[in-house]
């Protein structure tokens, strides 16, 4: 069992930055997939970003050249850069890892309980 804990998050104007991190709690395997997800208000929940235990990464089209993904593997925490953001930005923020390599799939097991982005224009 995995537990994902999510912090930073906030407000700020468009073409700000924020940064987002995520702890994993319980035991972590050798090989996971681990990744940034986004909700706003009467939309689906959309991938953001995702990153391998190898490092690899993989970014949504929108957030491409202004988000970065990245983890420290030596504290479990997940991190997401977010630049330049943008009104459509705006979205309930989630953490999601699941167990072996992300092979371009989106799919996840365990999820925070998300942190609130909020960019005015």
């Amino acid at each position: 069992q995995v537990q994902l804990v999510e912090s930073g998050g906030g407000s700020v104007q468009s073409g700000g930055s924020l940064g987002l991190s995520c702890t994993a709690y319980g035991y972590m395997y050798s090989s996971y997939c681990m990744g940034w997800f986004r909700q706003a208000p009467g939309k689906e929940r959309e991938g953001v970003a995702l990153i391998d235990s190898d490092s690899s990464t993989r970014y949504a089209d929108p957030v491409k050249g202004r988000f970065t993904i990245s983890q420290d593997n030596a504290s479990n925490t997940l991190y997401l850069q977010m630049n330049s953001l943008k009104p459509e930005d705006t979205a309930m923020y989630y953490c999601a890892a699941r167990y072996g390599y992300c092979s371009g799939s989106w799919s996840m097991n365990y999820w925070g309980q998300g942190t609130q982005v909020t960019v005015s224009s």
